[in-house]
């Protein structure tokens, strides 16, 4: 039986976490604080479980340097839940903002910019939310694509000029990382492929599903953003909490936007001042989640250097891992996904091996010497056709998460450039 030492997880999510963090959250799992009681048996009401919650959002907000005028919440339902809830509270607070009588209305747009699956999952949920009641009814807001890359199957970001942003629309929406195929928007403005946070209209809200690069990095442009959400199961800790940075003026009461008219009515535990009101522990939260996520986020400002030491470390292992995937392709061996280089991202590395065969072999190889979870997902891949017919690749993922060592990405560099040659 391997020990966590010889295996290096590549997983896309739920993926690594810091061994050091785990191993505190298994003596907390038994026995927390000297309390003779396990984490997952505290009131979360209680002192104890009060302290991890606020100590979790406290250095969050700073690892961040989040602003005074945005919430931290930490919900549950994962970002999936978030596709729903940004709708719900957005069209809340775009109505309580335009209180028009019910015969005056006119569904207001909602702008989504489509680069991948999960930002084109977040958009049919819109599509689903703001349809008609019944018939003969206006819908409750018009979503539409202001951009979207599936015509060359998600391997790229839109340039400037494909941006057709709604001068009006109630906000715009944009997946920063996209794991699937592994496309994430450069940080820097120069980049020509950045968000163009620029051509956004002023006073248009701004919300951004961070899943997949939550803390890997600084977040360009923190205060142009509405909403900010991202899945904890990436780099924060496990599946089961969804954190939440809402600025402030967008707690709104959706009943009250209810009463109005004209918008879908939010479930209770999705309105985001009712959370905020509550301090996230309305209902029971999802406690070992945040426990494990507070103690991973005081190991990352405690011994990885804060946000610019993860940036930096993430930065050289995403050039390592891409410098030797293009020598490799150079050989005729390896093809990356993401053709532009600026569209790359740093936490999904996504690539085919060339030749009949040669993925299975790959994969082989690769469990033998303790790489694991390196398989890409199903809608990412080649078909290839041999003597009996046609047959489907799925590519390769590999996910280079925060707790992801620089030395097992160059182990891992060092057997494809073994494969290769």
């Amino acid at each position: 039986m391997p020990t966590r030492d010889q295996v290096h997880n590549f997983a896309a999510g739920p993926s690594p976490l810091p061994t050091k963090c785990l191993e505190e959250a298994a003596l907390g799992l038994l026995n927390y604080e000297d309390t003779g009681m396990g984490i997952c048996e505290l009131s979360h009401r209680g002192k104890e479980f009060k302290a991890v919650i606020e100590g979790a959002e406290a250095d969050l907000r700073s690892l961040l340097q989040v602003p005074d005028n945005y919430t931290i919440l930490f919900s549950q339902g994962g970002g999936t839940g978030q596709f729903s809830a940004v709708v719900l509270n957005l069209l809340a607070a775009h109505r309580l903002a335009h209180p028009v009588p019910a015969e005056e209305f006119k569904p207001p747009v909602l702008d989504y910019v489509l680069t991948g699956s999960w930002s084109s999952k977040a958009y049919a949920e819109a599509q689903r939310l703001c349809a008609p009641p019944f018939p003969n009814c206006p819908a409750f807001g018009q979503p539409r694509i202001a951009a979207s890359t599936k015509s060359t199957s998600w391997t790229r970001l839109p340039s400037r000029d494909e941006y057709n942003f709604s001068k009006d629309a109630a906000y715009v929406y944009y997946c920063e990382n996209e794991t699937i195929n592994g496309i994430e928007f450069p940080p820097k403005a120069e980049d020509k492929e950045a968000f163009p946070f620029d051509l956004v209209s002023e006073g248009v809200e701004i919300v951004a599903d961070y899943s997949s690069s939550f803390i890997s990095r600084p977040i360009p442009n923190f205060s142009r953003h509405a909403i900010i959400y991202a899945g904890a199961q990436k780099n924060l800790g496990p599946s089961g909490v969804t954190v939440l940075i809402v600025r402030n003026d967008l707690l709104v009461d959706t009943t009250e936007a209810s009463k109005l008219g004209c918008i879908p009515a939010v479930p209770i535990t999705y309105e985001y001042k009712i959370l905020a009101n509550n301090k996230s522990l309305y209902n029971t939260p999802p406690t070992f989640p945040i426990y494990v996520s507070a103690l991973v986020l005081k190991h990352l400002i405690k011994n990885k250097g804060g946000l610019e030491g993860l940036e930096q470390t993430n930065r050289e292992k995403a050039q390592t891992l891409y410098e030797t995937l293009e020598n490799a392709e150079k050989k005729g061996k390896a093809k990356l996904v993401v053709r532009d280089s600026s569209a790359r991202s740093w936490m999904n590395v996504t690539f085919n091996i060339e030749g009949e065969g040669e993925e299975k072999k790959f994969l082989e190889g690769a469990e033998k010497r303790g790489f694991r979870q390196l398989k890409g997902h199903r809608s990412v891949g080649v078909l290839f056709a041999d003597s009996e017919g046609f047959f489907f690749s799925a590519g390769i993922r590999a996910s280079i998460y925060n707790a992801v060592t620089i030395e097992s990405v160059k182990l891992l560099c060092d057997y494809i450039n073994e494969f290769c040659n």
